[in-house]
């Protein structure tokens, strides 16, 4: 179940991507020129996008994938390719339009299903995989953690995610955009200290089927981001745990 902190927080999401965001991330997402700080932020988020999808099987033939905050479809897409059958949700109308628009001529859009709404949603089904990818970074860490809980109840291999870590800049900026607010800014980034995220996953008793396998950082000057990998457990090593 929701925590009305994370209902708030999505509220607040959905708003700032379709009334401020979406033609500043319509741009970051595409081809056209950018700004030097952008052009960061979209080197970061395309190695981040390659080592999540690395984690995965390279074949995904059958294979069910939630993508959570699908954004403008590119994850979506790049599954698809790779055989999956693909739910893509995002709290956004407008970014998930644009996903739409963007991939019609694509062959593997077919096997895209674009969705908005909430990626917690039960009736979405079960997965073999779930990707979070940047979905997760404004939520605090009670949250994220209940989040992987309940996607985990629904999936059958492994949920990748990433969150924001906790970094003495990082954690600067969060505090600097708490002290100055302004209309148009996104909600803010929560820094999660990875000691803490493993410690509660650890003893999280939703996810005692699941283990936090792997993480990798990605820098790239203006985007901060680091993945994690929860696998669900084999039957041997559950009875150990």
């Amino acid at each position: 179940m929701t925590s009305t902190t994370y209902a708030t927080r999505r509220s607040q999401l959905t708003q700032y991507f379709d009334r401020t965001a979406v033609d500043a991330w319509a741009r970051l997402t595409s081809d056209a020129p950018v700004s030097k700080i952008r052009a960061t932020v979209r080197a970061g988020r395309d190695a981040m996008r390659e080592t999540l999808l690395s984690w995965l099987p390279q074949d995904l033939t059958g294979r069910r994938i939630l993508d959570a905050g699908c954004g403008t479809g590119a994850l979506s897409l790049e599954a698809a390719r790779r055989g999956a059958e693909v739910v893509a949700i995002d709290v956004s109308p407008k970014l998930v339009g644009l996903a739409r628009e963007r991939l019609a001529e694509c062959p593997e859009a077919a096997r895209i299903d674009f969705r908005v709404g909430c990626m917690l949603d039960t009736s979405l089904g079960r997965f073999d995989h779930v990707v979070a990818m940047d979905s997760l970074i404004h939520y605090a860490t009670p949250d994220i953690v209940r989040a992987l809980a309940e996607l985990s109840l629904r999936t059958d291999g492994s949920v990748v995610f990433t969150v924001a870590p906790r970094t003495p800049l990082l954690t600067l900026m969060h505090w600097t955009g708490r002290a100055f607010p302004r209309a148009d800014r996104a909600p803010a980034i929560v820094p999660v200290a990875e000691g803490t995220l493993r410690r509660r996953v650890a003893t999280e008793p939703v996810l005692g089927a699941f283990t936090l396998a792997r993480t990798h950082r990605v820098n790239s000057a203006f985007y901060l981001s680091q993945a994690f990998a929860l696998t669900r457990r084999s039957t041997d090593e559950r009875g150990t745990r």
